[in-house]
């Protein structure tokens, strides 16, 4: 079994959401969610070759395993472009769904391919998501909307970042509100100015859990505004990330600078 440790969307060098890659580990789906668990970083992806002989990716978290972690793909994929310095794109499969994901380096920063994913029915109310996220329902704008690159996510606006800042939800209400409706969990946003974006993403059961950059969440939103945005994470965290998403024709590339770590 070979390990990388690689930090994902960082703003500056040294900070970013770590990502731990691993090859050649014949383990089993338990076996691979208690070594995640054990693991000081936000995600696991488990690198294999299919039947088929693709790449494939297998993601999980400490707590679950998971059908797609785009900073969890930016690692797998610098690890593959430090083997390969000539090749600009590579293609890999996921695990749990087997949807496909375009990978191509630019400069400094790589950049994944998703489509728009079909979202499981569901009604939303305001106060019941205010509750969720301990403020008042005054604070959200407009109705919180499903969307998914591969991994749902219910969008919530909030007015400016001294709100977002200052949240803190009730995460086992989140987490348990999430597995009843197949959606993982809330990610709360505000727009800065242009479009550029602040945003939290709330999925875990510990507040030290919080991603620091969550590329699901920026694809989502992209896919939501049909738009080009940036999207500013994890300074809270003192892990300051920055995620670049590009909207076109339905389709979404995130990206975002991927390095190896030290820790």
């Amino acid at each position: 079994m070979k390990l990388h440790r690689m930090l994902c969307f960082g703003r500056h060098e040294g900070t970013g959401n770590a990502a731990i890659v691993v090859e050649h580990a014949a383990l089993a789906e338990a076996e691979r969610l208690a070594f995640a668990r054990e693991q000081n970083a936000a995600a696991t992806v488990f690198v294999e070759t299919n039947a088929a002989g693709e790449t494939q990716l297998d993601y999980f978290y400490p707590h679950m395993r998971s059908p797609l972690c785009l900073h969890a793909t930016l690692a797998a994929s610098a690890v593959f472009f430090e083997r390969n310095p000539e090749i600009e794109r590579t293609r890999f499969v996921t695990s749990l769904r087997g949807q496909v994901l375009e990978v191509t380096r630019l400069d400094q920063s790589l950049f994944v391919e998703v489509s728009p994913q079909r979202c499981p029915p569901l009604s939303v109310d305001v106060a019941d998501v205010a509750r969720l996220l301990q403020t008042d329902p005054a604070n959200l704008i407009g109705l919180p909307r499903l969307a998914s690159v591969g991994s749902a996510k219910l969008l919530v606006e909030v007015a400016d970042q001294p709100l977002l800042d200052a949240l803190q939800p009730d995460l086992p209400a989140i987490v348990s509100w999430g597995r009843e409706q197949g959606v993982s969990g809330l990610y709360v946003y505000c727009r800065l100015h242009d479009e550029v974006y602040a945003g939290r993403n709330f999925n875990h059961l510990e507040p030290h859990a919080e991603d620091p950059a969550t590329g699901v969440a920026a694809g989502a939103l992209a896919s939501l505004l049909e738009r080009n945005i940036t999207v500013l994470q994890g300074d809270a965290r003192g892990q300051p990330c920055t995620l670049q998403a590009r909207y076109r024709n339905g389709t979404v590339q995130v990206g975002g600078r991927a390095e190896r770590s030290e820790v």
